[in-house]
């Protein structure tokens, strides 16, 4: 039972330390670039557009392919017609006839001058010898006819082929440097999509930093009225201080238990967008590692060289100048279909029945090998309109990369109007801070002496929690500002 009861007493301890989860701002950025959808989605295009290129390289490359087929067909092809089958399979019976018709009236010229030679003719036709020889003729036209017999019906046919690009215009080299510009572009976006989600999570974490800053002041402050409030109570019953005095600081702690509902409640949503920011779930229990903290730590160096350095690294600047290199190939790939294009053949070809032998049903094929050429003659100018309105792309391709380039260049000049802002609101911060520490220190000193209202202790702490609210504020905007400025420069991400 004992180690039962420990058991459980341990995994509740485990559970408390998994619900209450301590996030730093490096925690939040990595939760967030691993989660992201978008970022997911860039990711997956930038391994799309690799695979692109690879596949573009192959055009450089021979292309083999094999095809095989077989048909069936209800007749077969003849090449003689019926009659010249037949004369050629009674070709014997048909010149034994002639033969014989051809002899009779040479026999009877004979027989008027010389009656023995006749009878002997007369004999040798009538004998039957002819017909041995008319029997092998007619085997010989059987032959012929069987000869040249297709048997077509059933028809297969096989062939490997090989071309290999020899010139085509430019085409394929220009559309593989197409697709290494447009990985090298998926990479930039990519980048753009991971500065923005730094930039979104960045913006969250400090929103529920200086939420929770407001939420202790903002107990802090019904603390000190709850106090105040039960010290007036007290003053009343000894005749030292009057009702309204009383009713004054209870309105006090009605206003200050609204201004906490209303910060848990602006804390509890930013807490939301944080979690869905880093792919968690919305009703996670976290804190972060400088909601505890009573002073941040703010860097104020700017660097000179900012527009420089926002040319250099900004990523929509690399992803338009990709642009207009890509549309620049683009014309090359136009005009190469005006271009001739040569590629050189070769193959195997086999087939049944076959030809390389008479008529044979047997598979018997024959290597190829050639030159391919294709010149385009005419075609009503098409090509030549295609390429004007490939250059027309190429220049609104620059003309967006001008006025980026100078979109951007106002956008890190007002960044850092921003970061000047600032450092002057910070610096004005500590200087009320100072101030409102100094009314504090007099106002709790006069009210123990019995010399200072009530009211006047209560502006003071208000005084107090408002600047030391302002200057967390203003610590939280510089580094705010400073991300912002990150951005505008280009240089807001994990290596930059």
């Amino acid at each position: 039972m004992k180690r039962l009861f420990g058991f459980l007493i341990l995994a509740a301890f485990f559970s408390m330390l998994h619900a209450q989860r301590v996030l730093s701002l490096d925690s939040c950025r990595n939760m967030a670039i691993a989660n992201n959808k978008s970022l997911l989605i860039a990711k997956e295009r930038m391994r799309k557009a690799h695979y692109d290129r690879k596949a573009a390289f192959t055009n450089f490359l021979p292309d083999f392919s094999a095809t095989g087929t077989y048909m069936y067909f209800s007749d077969e092809i003849s090449l003689l017609n019926d009659g010249q089958k037949s004369a050629l399979n009674h070709m014997g019976t048909s010149l034994q006839q002639g033969l014989t018709q051809a002899a009779t009236p040479i026999i009877q010229h004979i027989a008027q001058t010389n009656p023995q030679l006749a009878a002997s003719l007369q004999q040798a036709i009538q004998s039957g010898k002819l017909d041995g020889m008319s029997t092998a003729l007619n085997q010989l036209g059987n032959e012929l006819t069987d000869a040249l017999r297709t048997d077509t019906r059933n028809m297969w046919a096989g062939a490997v082929t090989l071309m290999q690009p020899l010139y085509m215009g430019g085409k394929i080299r220009a559309y593989h440097r197409i697709t290494k510009f447009s990985e090298a572009l998926a990479r930039t976006q990519h980048d753009a999509q991971l500065q923005d989600l730094i930039l979104n999570t960045d913006d969250a974490y400090w929103t529920v930093v200086s939420l929770s800053y407001k939420k202790k002041m903002a107990e802090s402050f019904l603390d000190l009225v709850n106090r105040l409030d039960g010290d007036v109570e007290k003053m009343i019953r000894e005749g030292v201080a009057t009702k309204a005095d009383g009713l004054t600081v209870k309105v006090k702690v009605n206003e200050a238990e609204m201004l906490l509902t209303k910060v848990d409640n602006g804390l509890a949503l930013s807490k939301m967008v944080l979690c869905q920011l880093c792919g968690m779930d919305l009703d996670t229990k976290f804190t972060l590692t400088d909601e505890d903290r009573t002073d941040l730590q703010v860097s104020e160096t700017v660097p000179d060289d900012a527009v420089q350095r926002a040319w250099t690294y900004r990523p929509e600047l690399k992803s338009l100048d990709w642009a207009n290199k890509i549309y620049e190939d683009k014309v090359r790939v136009v005009r190469s279909e005006m271009l001739p294009s040569l590629a050189l053949t070769g193959g195997y070809l086999v087939s049944n029945p076959s030809l390389l032998n008479g008529f044979e049903n047997k598979f018997r094929g024959m290597w190829n090998v050639g030159i391919m050429l294709s010149v385009p003659v005419f075609h009503w100018n098409e090509g030549i309109y295609k390429v004007k309105a490939a250059k027309s792309e190429v220049n609104i391709a620059r003309l967006q990369q001008t006025e980026a380039q100078e979109k951007i260049e106002l956008q890190v000049n007002q960044s850092l109007f921003k970061n000047t802002e600032a450092q002057k609101r910070l610096a004005l911060s500590e200087k009320n801070m100072e101030k409102a520490e100094e009314n504090l220190r007099y106002a709790d000193k006069g009210f123990k002496e019995g010399v200072i209202p009530v009211t006047n202790v209560m502006e003071a702490q208000t005084a107090w929690l408002s600047a030391q609210s302002d200057r967390i504020d203003a610590q939280i905007d510089l580094k705010l500002a400073q991300t912002y400025l990150q951005k505008a420069m280009g240089t807001l991400g994990p290596g930059l």
